[in-house]
């Protein structure tokens, strides 16, 4: 169906800033589904989310003589998701992370969401790649996120063309007092497996190895494959016996202060940084996470986020209508990065955005070598062994005796 811009403008109010002028035109009209389901779509997000989704869920039910309700939900949401739909009392969609894939399509909960060619073509590659699982899509991407080089450019007026050029930048304004830190990147007393994947990335590193189609293969664990352990040796060297670049006093709780308060010169960080930085009154820049000099590049995290349909729902017509042809329209788009700054998946709207925040393009381009986030299940179990292998090296332990205590914990895992 083709969404009814002027009528959800009315009703998306201030919400829905500069979304005028770029009316929804990227998904196929079609025929409001006969089949209302029970008469009723319970949709359920985060509460950013929710006061966003609320008008065009309103237009949707007006449009279809529904009634739609919006649910927030603020914790564990996709854990919340799993149990209620097994309990016959979820939602008929849900909104998160697509990293959430295999462990909702091995529990049943979702069902691929059917997008014409034209629809997916609108989108950026990158983002059905990420909600692509076992060769079907299961769920209809609306922002992208990914880590970056953000720098203060009053200290630092040309990025890093490498990670050692970085290193020796912030140790010459460290050793001048212009910072405290050389490198604000978030890894805290627990590690942090997620920022510092560029570096591990860069350096070799990798957690799996591939299926014959490209996929993740959770029976080919490589986090203590040679690379990977001369990726960890590389870390060791940046850690706190070392560089000093990667410490576990700087974690998630202040290392976009510590930036943002001149601390050090250089953040690893996402688009959920840049309302602090935008702030803190001084120049910057952001640019790809640099590689070492004899290695490869950085390849960040991908993550995107997605609409999902549930498998359970008791409106799942419906439910596909809103997910496929009205949640993939340019004006959810740009209300939903109005509210949340992340890159917007729907080209459309990514186009929109650069002339309103360059900041966003930015990252998308330092995420153009990146890699999406693993979806399959086995990714649950790469977190704890792995964070605690890079803490071990951070603080100066053996490499190759962490690489060797992760891969048996993974593993174990993997196979309960």
């Amino acid at each position: 169906m083709r969404i009814r811009t002027a009528g959800v403008i009315a009703a998306a109010g201030l919400l829905m800033l500069g979304v005028a002028a770029c009316g929804g035109t990227n998904e196929p009209a079609a025929t409001p589904s006969k089949d209302k389901g029970n008469g009723k779509l319970v949709l359920w997000t985060d509460p950013t989310r929710a006061p966003v989704l609320k008008p065009f869920a309103e237009a949707f039910g007006k449009e279809n003589g529904v009634t739609v309700e919006v649910k927030e939900i603020s914790e564990n949401q996709q854990q919340t998701f799993i149990t209620a739909s097994q309990q016959g009392s979820g939602p008929d969609i849900m909104v998160g992370a697509h990293d959430w894939i295999g462990n909702m399509v091995q529990n049943g909960a979702i069902d691929p969401v059917q997008l014409t060619a034209e629809q997916k073509a609108a989108f950026h590659p990158n983002a059905i790649k990420a909600v692509t699982f076992n060769g079907q899509i299961y769920g209809a991407p609306y922002a992208m996120e990914n880590v970056a080089l953000i720098r203060n450019t009053d200290l630092v007026p040309t990025a890093p063309a490498t990670i050692e050029d970085l290193i020796k930048t912030g140790k010459d304004l460290k050793a001048a007092k212009k910072v405290q830190e050389i490198l604000c990147v978030p890894f805290g007393a627990a590690g942090d497996v997620y920022h510092t994947y560029p570096l591990f990335s860069a350096a070799g590193g990798s957690l799996f190895g591939a299926t014959a189609s490209g996929d993740p293969d959770p029976s080919k664990v490589t986090v203590n494959t040679p690379e990977s352990i001369a990726a960890l040796e590389k870390m060791k060297a940046l850690g706190e016996k070392g560089e000093g670049a990667i410490k576990t006093s700087i974690g998630n709780e202040n290392g976009i202060p510590s930036f943002v308060q001149k601390k050090c010169a250089f953040l690893i960080s996402g688009p959920w940084s840049m309302n602090d930085v935008k702030k803190a009154g001084f120049g910057y820049d952001i640019s790809a996470v640099p590689g070492f000099a004899a290695g490869g590049q950085a390849k960040p995290f991908l993550g995107v986020q997605a609409f999902y349909v549930a498998a359970k729902g008791k409106s799942k017509v419906l439910a596909q209508e809103f997910v496929a042809n009205y949640v993939t329209n340019k004006d959810v788009a740009m209300a939903l990065y109005n509210a949340d700054p992340r890159p917007a998946a729907l080209t459309a709207a990514a186009d929109a955005v650069k002339a309103l925040d360059p900041n966003a393009e930015k990252f998308v381009q330092a995420g153009a070598n990146g890699i999406p986030m693993p979806a399959i299940p086995a990714m649950g179990a790469i977190w704890g062994p792995m964070a605690n292998a890079e803490v071990a090296v951070v603080k100066g332990g053996d490499a190759k005796t962490a690489a060797e205590a992760a891969a048996k914990a993974i593993t174990a895992e993997i196979n309960k």
